[in-house]
Formats: C-alpha cells, sequence, structure tokens
C-alpha cells in the first residue's frame, strides 16, 4: 500500500505555520484543528515540524520563558519526507528509527500531505482485515 492511499483516504490537507510564529500561536492552532502536529515553512520550503511533543519538551526545559518563544525555537528540524509512491511500511520504518511521529509527504519540491503513525497502523489494520476476510472466505468455500 503507498503512501498516496493513505492520502486519498484521509485527505492531504497539510497545516502549516511561519517560523517566527509563537509556540502559543502554535499550540491554539493545534487545538483549534483537532491536529497534533504542523509543519513550519517559509515560502514553499519545509523547515521543520512542530508537534505536541516539542511543546510539552519545551515547556518542561524552558519554563515561564517558554511562552515568549517562537516556533523556530523549539521545532524538530531532522524531517524524514516521504514519496508519495513510497511504500507504507518505508514510511513506518522511517517513523521506527527515527522515533519521529509525523512525515512530510514531498512530491518533487511540492509538500502534498503529512502522514501520522496513527495514519500508518490504521491502513495496516485494514489490510489485516481485509486479509483476514478473504482467508475466511477461502476457508469456508474449501469446506
Amino acid at each position: 500500500m503507498s503512501i498516496d492511499s493513505i492520502l486519498k483516504t484521509k485527505g492531504a490537507e497539510v497545516f502549516s505555520i511561519l517560523p517566527e510564529s509563537s509556540v502559543k500561536a502554535a499550540a491554539d492552532e493545534m487545538r483549534t484543528k483537532g491536529i497534533a502536529a504542523l509543519v513550519v515553512k517559509s515560502d514553499d520550503d519545509v523547515l521543520g515540524i512542530v508537534s505536541e511533543r516539542e511543546i510539552v519538551s519545551g515547556f518542561s526545559q524552558f519554563g515561564d520563558k517558554f511562552a515568549t518563544m517562537t516556533v523556530k525555537d523549539i521545532m524538530r528540524r531532522d524531517v524524514h519526507p516521504v514519496a508519495p509512491q513510497d511504500h507504507v511500511n518505508r514510511a513506518m520504518a522511517l517513523m521506527t528509527r527515527h522515533r519521529v511521529r509525523h512525515l512530510p509527504v514531498v512530491d518533487g519540491s511540492l509538500l502534498v500531505g503529512l502522514v501520522s503513525i496513527g495514519d500508518a497502523v490504521k491502513n495496516r489494520l485494514d489490510d489485516l482485515e481485509a486479509e483476514t476476510r478473504v482467508l475466511r472466505d477461502i476457508y469456508i468455500a474449501s469446506r
């Protein structure tokens, strides 16, 4: 199953934020949209990702000073993009290896989506359910 199939199911809308935005603005945007991460962009360039994890870590590390910081101060810069035609297993391996929960989906130089570990797990569970149904049908037909 390809990354593109996940984007077709969940949608390809990507929420982004500017690096100069406040951490509070990022947290507000995530809360309002009901999402766990934002892609940090300047023009069309992906600079990083800020997620709930970076916000919690930043708050723990910087305390009261954290309220005055910007997204570029806390964003994760080591993004690991995947392409729409990549297999979901590649995305899961990258997430596991780099201990990240979100991967930008890039087609050439264009950001076309964002996949999360939840998206990948849901896709895998759907595959397993379909496989189980097929095996059950084969078993019943052979009786």
